[in-house]
């Protein structure tokens, strides 16, 4: 059987985890955060007393590392580390600087590449990051990065946050957004960036259910799906 992959680049709360989710349920496809995955990472490197800006500190403990994927009868991944559901602590403010840290070292990257290809070898999947459509999966059959304004990325995060009961400052979710797209663009280990092959769709000025039909509208055209 020939299973079909799509990969969904961008920055950090372009809300590639929202629209692939929505995407790979309307299709059918197994959706793959990879961003948890690196969150999770972060998360027991942060617990075991390790910093996360220190390389030494993060590889050093990757073999005794437990992380898995599963996935919820409503499809919806579910991150364990440890045994331990760890779908909603890995969503805390912090870990999201955790995560862009880890991901810059070649040797968690390396650490997790296999399970995320297996994961496409195995399923139609959607899987969002980025390096997938450079690194993770550059024979993907349709490759989107997926963009938006740093202050329209800001906003939403921030509202994410709050819905969430943490309270935040805006400007300081602006300036964060803005450190990471700074990390994530001039790491040395898979930077982000837009695969040559790459439709970008930016979502600054559409609400979600536009953001969705704009995707659906390019599977459509490029999958016959």
């Amino acid at each position: 059987m020939t299973y079909r992959s799509i990969a969904m680049d961008g920055p950090s709360g372009a809300g590639k985890s929202t629209l692939a989710r929505a995407l790979a349920a309307r299709l059918g496809f197994l959706y793959v955060d990879t961003g948890a995955i690196y969150r999770t990472v972060g998360l027991y490197t942060a617990r075991q007393g390790g910093d996360c800006g220190r390389k030494e500190d993060v590889v050093s403990r990757l073999p005794e590392l437990r992380l898995s994927l599963a996935y919820g009868e409503d499809g919806l991944q579910h991150m364990f580390l440890q045994g331990e559901d760890v779908t909603e602590a890995i969503r805390d403010n912090a870990v999201s600087r955790y995560a862009s840290q880890v991901s810059a070292y070649p040797e968690v990257r390396a650490f997790l590449l296999e399970m995320q290809r297996e994961l496409a070898r195995t399923h139609n999947v959607i899987m969002d990051g980025r390096d997938i459509g450079t690194v993770v999966l550059p024979q993907a059959d349709l490759k989107v990065f997926l963009t938006a304004s740093v202050e329209e990325r800001a906003r939403r995060r921030w509202a994410e946050l709050a819905a969430r009961g943490q309270e935040v400052d805006l400007d300081t979710v602006r300036e964060e957004i803005a450190r990471r797209d700074y990390d994530d663009t001039h790491r040395a280990a898979a930077p982000l960036r837009k695969a040559a092959d790459a439709v970008e769709v930016d979502t600054s000025h559409l609400n979600f259910q536009e953001s969705l039909d704009a995707l659906l509208a390019l599977v459509k055209e490029r999958l016959s799906l």
